[in-house]
This record gives C-alpha cells, structure tokens and sequence, in this order.
C-alpha cells in the first residue's frame, strides 16, 4: 500500500490525464497502464542487454530489434527501433514525443508477438491511444520517470492503489483484491510447476501475477530447463473476464511478469459456455460477491450442486467443477456464505465437507477492503475428492493484516499473515489448540451437528475473567476525598483572581 510521497505522484498523474479530459476511471486507469507497459519494456531489455554484455553473449527474443521497424498497421510506415524504446522518446520535446508515440509506439506495441494469437494480441487489437495533447503526455511521462517502477513490490503497490483509484470512480471495483491478501493466499496454496493455474473471475490478474512470481522464486533453477519455462510461459495460467479493459490490462500486466501467453479469454465462468471440467489443479480467486445472475444461462451442472441466482454460491460450485480430482482451491467469500440459512447456502457447504474435503476457514475483518466495501469475508480452503474425507476443519480468527482497519488502512504492527501461513504448514499441530485461541480444529462432525455452520463464532468459546471491585463505602470515600480537593482548588483559585 502506498503512502506519503509515492502516492501524491500516482494521484498527479491520474489528475493530469483527468484534467486533460479522459473522465472515464476506467479509461484513465488503461491509458496510465499502457504507458507503463512502454517503460517496462525498455526497462526490462535494458536489464536483459546489461546482463547478457556482462556474460560476454547475444541477446536473443529482444522486443526491441536494432535498424529499422516496418509498423504493421500501415505497411508504409516504419522508423528505427531505437525511436521505440522509452528511454530515447522521453528526452524528445513534447510534440515529437507525442507523435512519435501516437504514430509508431502505440502501433508498435499491439503488433508485439508476430501476429500470433496470444492473450495479448487479442486484447490489445482494440486499444485506442487517447491521451490528448502533448502537454498532457509530457507530463504523464515526467510523471512515471519519476517513480521507481523496477522495484516488484512498489511497482505491485502502484498498480493496486491505480485500480482502487478505479473502484472509487464507480468502475470495476469488484475486480480489486488487496496484493498482500492476494500474496497470503497464493503462499499458503503454494503453486508448483506441475499445477494448472486458474482464475475464473481474474479481473486484472493479481493471483496469476502472484503465483507466477511465487514460482519464479521458488523455483527458479527448474525455470532453467527448456520445457518448464515453455510451460510457464504458455500453459500455466488461465483466466477468464467478461470486461474487455481487466482483460488487456491482465494481458499486459502478464507479459509483463514473463508470462507470455496465458489462457486469457472473454467468457462468463458460470455459463453453459464454459465447458471446461476436472482440467485444473489450483483455483485461487476473488469472485463477484454480489449480484444474481439469469438462471437460463448458467450451466446445469453448476446449478445441481447449489441451485440458486447468488453468485458467491455458483462461484464455490464452479470450483468444484473446474478442478481435476486432487486438486486445491482457495477462495474469498463473503461471510454470509459461512452460515447463511437458505437451502443453497446449506447445499453448497454440505457439498464441500460432505463430498469434498474442506480444509481451513480463514475468518478476515471487515476493514480489510477498506475504503471500497466493508463486508466481513473469509478465505475457504479445499480440496476435490467427489468422495468425501474432511475430518476436522481447521479455523483461524484474523484480527489484524498489517494496516489500519478504517479508510485510511494505514500500516501497523500487528499483523496476523504470517501466523496464519505458519500455522497453515503446520496443521498437526494445531489440533490440541484450545478453542479460546486464535485458531483451533473442530471435528467434522460437530459441525454437521450444527447445519453445517462455518462461522468462526459458533465453536470460539470466550473466556471471562471475573474483575474484582473495591467495596461500595471505599469507592464512596474516594469520591468524597476528590469533591474536597475540588473544592479546596476553587476556593485557591478564586483568591488568586481576586488580587
């Protein structure tokens, strides 16, 4: 989360490009986006040339060739790639820069990949470039020079603090998911090179984004070998949106983590056209809390599970469809889902502890999407069976993720993250916890017992402790003790105003 200094050089460049008449959040947030993806390009061949000229090698794949450039939108145009790269077009004066990137950058960065069909090209084919003078790309342009964009986890702060700016403004704040929480569930289901990754409701791709550096971390040297990087690069990664500006943005922010062509398509996740059944290994998301959706056009299978309009129900229905037999799920529900009392909510939690194996409730505050909702939600963690096998569930009570819980959500010490991941690797451990502690184990069958109910507060037992107070006469005799010294000061001080 970005504060202070970083924060006042995000909202000016989002205040010029408004002011220059772009009034649309979502819009602003595209046109910031792709000007970003411009610099990141030139930043990370940069580093890629530096590398390879220190090892005494040629670099190879550069998206930016040396001579001349033929722009494919018009066949007739063409310039040098060096007028491509950010750290050359910057130093321009502003109507150079503004037609040099208007004419060839922009043209250039939608033909990136050849011409083939990747997750990219699709969505990049039917972007506009809208900013609108030269004054207001100089700038834009200033503007990002001067934040440090080739640090991850400011770059990851930038971004996730653009698109709350969006949610404020009205647009696609379903979409937002704090990167730390995104970061927290990614680390406790730990993706692995064999896993197939999926996001149904992907928004701008921060669980993708996440699990890709995740993998990048952990398993770098395997990323050496020839078939793995293939499969990072290609194969990994899906998710699916039904709004074309998450999708280029999710596109761009993808490319730009390494992945070159993700399994990204326009599709609505809970309709008969998606088909795609028992083909993943590990579903993390955050989808739509609210909302119904026409019962005619979701998918019958999904409605067998869990027969209702709500989409925080169809969503957990989904997953269990989606999901390969042994495979794992972690996603974010609102609270109602836990113990809501209607025949779907009951259906949709018998299904995942009686037909799958529901692992963990991670119970979160309601602050935790402050300022842009403040419903109380939980991460469901599972796994796919289609034969049962929960024995016990394990719940945590989370009081605190590292920021504030009001609007300002600004940063504080405690933060239960890393308990909750420690203990997560560690669940045998857990099972002698006592139940007035943070996280405990309940047995599967008290909670059928109880309707099936998951909310953390039906088996958290509180501990009261008796407070012992002084006798009535004592407390009396305080007051009395105090109304004399009151007394004694008035009198004091009515002398002293009397000279």
């Amino acid at each position: 989360m970005i504060t202070g200094e970083l924060k006042n050089k995000v909202d000016a460049i989002w205040d010029t490009i408004w002011t220059g008449g772009i009034t649309s959040p979502t819009t602003v947030m595209e046109q910031i986006t792709y000007l970003m993806f411009m610099k990141l390009l030139d930043d990370n061949q940069t580093k890629a040339e530096a590398t390879a000229n220190a090892i005494g090698v040629s670099l190879k794949n550069k998206v930016f060739d040396e001579g001349i450039c033929v722009i494919s939108e018009n066949p007739h145009v063409e310039t040098n790639y060096d007028n491509l790269r950010w750290h050359i077009f910057h130093n321009f004066d502003p109507e150079t820069m503004f037609n040099n990137i208007q004419q060839y950058v922009f043209p250039f960065i939608k033909q990136i990949g050849g011409g083939k069909d990747t997750a990219f090209s699709r969505y990049m084919k039917d972007t506009v470039f809208l900013i609108p003078t030269a004054k207001v790309l100089a700038k834009v342009v200033d503007g990002i020079d001067d934040m440090d964009m080739n640090n991850k986890d400011i770059m990851g702060d930038i971004y996730e603090y653009l698109l709350g700016k969006m949610a404020a403004g009205g647009d696609n704040g379903q979409f937002r998911t704090p990167r730390h929480i995104i970061n927290m569930i990614v680390e406790l289901m730990k993706p692995n090179l064999k896993d197939k990754v999926l996001d149904p409701a992907m928004g701008s791709a921060g669980f993708l984004i996440s699990s890709a550096e995740y993998v990048e971390d952990k398993y770098n040297k395997e990323l050496l070998k020839k078939d793995n990087a293939e499969y990072f690069k290609k194969g990994m990664f899906s998710g699916f949106d039904t709004d074309q500006s998450m999708l280029r943005i999710g596109a761009m922010n993808m490319m730009l983590h390494g992945v070159e062509d993700p399994n990204i398509k326009y599709q609505d996740s809970l309709s008969s056209d998606n088909d795609e059944r028992d083909s993943y290994t590990l579903i993390m998301a955050n989808p739509p809390f609210k909302g119904n959706v026409f019962a005619e056009e979701i998918s019958k299978d999904i409605l067998a599970l869990c027969n209702t309009k709500k989409t925080e129900l169809l969503f957990v229905s989904l997953f269990v469809k989606m999901l390969e037999v042994g495979g794992r799920c972690a996603s974010i529900v609102p609270d109602g889902v836990l113990f809501g009392s209607s025949k779907a909510h009951k259906q949709i939690r018998q299904e995942l502890i009686e037909n799958q194996k529901l692992i963990a409730v991670i119970s979160m505050p309601s602050g935790v999407f402050k300022p842009y909702a403040g419903v109380s939600t939980a991460v469901l963690i599972f796994s796919k069976t289609n034969s049962g096998g929960t024995d016990k569930v394990w719940f945590y009570d989370m009081k605190a993720d590292g920021y504030s819980l009001d609007d300002k959500r600004s940063p504080i010490v405690h933060n239960d993250i890393p308990d909750i991941i420690s203990r997560f690797n560690n669940l045998t451990e857990e099972a002698n916890r006592d139940r007035t502690e943070q996280s405990f184990m309940v047995d599967k069958q008290e909670i059928v017992d109880n309707d099936y109910d998951l909310s953390i507060n039906k088996y958290k037992k509180v501990e009261y402790k008796a407070v012992e107070y002084p006798p009535t006469e004592e407390i009396m005799a305080n007051i009395w003790k105090l109304e004399e010294q009151i007394n004694a000061e008035m009198k004091e001080l009515e002398k002293l105003l009397s000279k």
